[in-house]
């Protein structure tokens, strides 16, 4: 027993690694020529098609019924839409050190939203995670010296990311009750790509392909085939053998992670404020992390 949440441990690290190194495969993407909403597009298209030909291989069926299961993957589906919105454009106006820590708020934002919905009560806990974790995104925030223009937005949107990530956390957690994470996945992916789609046909037409680098396809097939399509095997494999409990104390390292590797890999720089404020995200982290659901994380 211990030899094999041993080798599941060593999924989920895979897991969550490859998502926190999306962050800075991302950042250098669309810095050397991919426009936000085209590579948007462009990723989910193809990663939509892998993953709901290979759930279809899996359980022979994408099928969801009842009225309020589609309520639910309608929230769910906004929910990912808007995030992904957030996510490129996160990147695009900051840096993915700093998006990546304000994503750690994610968990205080999953127990407010469930609060709002009727399915959660807000404790002192809560309200003393929520306080740290907030004063953590403040210091992050002042850290990057932003201004309206720049990081400021960037910031503002990486919050977004993180509110809009929980609201998806929200939506598919009664819908994991009766179906596999891997349907559910593969249908809000589906539903998703339609309107991601419509609203980045713009960019996506006017996109520039043949002026990339080899090194922008590189990070695109990364982006595509590593955190949607690989990861959610790993993490979905994983959670079944050991339980969401145990695999949250491997998800709540992404931000963490995600900002390392962006240090390392990308040459950006932390400062002492924002080193704080992400001690203090980390702290509201462990304050509620028993109390929010766990899903795969945004890539």
């Amino acid at each position: 027993m211990r030899n094999r949440a041993g080798a599941t441990d060593v999924l989920l690290i895979g897991a969550v690694l490859m998502w926190a190194f999306n962050f800075p495969v991302t950042k250098y993407v669309l810095t050397n020529g991919f426009e936000p909403l085209a590579y948007a597009a462009v990723r989910y298209g193809v990663a939509t098609a892998l993953f709901a030909a290979l759930t279809i291989a899996v359980e022979r069926s994408l099928a969801i019924r009842g009225a309020a299961s589609w309520r639910f993957l309608g929230l769910a589906v906004t929910a990912l839409l808007l995030n992904q919105i957030c996510f490129v454009y996160a990147l695009e106006l900051t840096t993915a050190a700093t998006a990546a820590l304000i994503l750690g708020t994610t968990p205080v934002f999953t127990v407010l939203l469930s609060y709002l919905i009727g399915v959660e009560r807000i404790t002192a806990r809560t309200a003393l995670a929520a306080a740290v974790s907030f004063g953590g995104v403040a210091l992050v925030a002042a850290g990057s010296g932003g201004d309206l223009s720049g990081d400021l937005g960037g910031n503002l949107l990486a919050v977004g990311m993180a509110v809009t990530w929980a609201g998806y956390s929200v939506g598919i957690a009664p819908l994991m009750r009766t179906y596999s994470p891997y349907r559910i996945s593969a249908v809000v992916l589906l539903a998703m790509w339609v309107p991601l789609f419509a609203i980045s046909a713009p960019q996506a037409t006017s996109q520039d392909y043949g002026d990339l680098g080899w090194g922008v396809w590189l990070g695109l097939g990364y982006a595509i085939v590593g955190p949607l399509v690989l990861t959610n095997v790993l993490w979905f494999t994983a959670v079944g053998r050991v339980g969401p409990s145990h695999a949250a104390i491997f998800a709540n390292l992404l931000p963490f992670a995600a900002a390392i590797l962006a240090v390392l890999f990308l040459d950006e720089s932390l400062t002492a404020i924002q080193v704080a404020g992400g001690v203090l995200i980390g702290l509201g982290i462990l304050v509620v992390r028993r109390r929010a659901p766990v899903v795969q994380a945004t890539a």
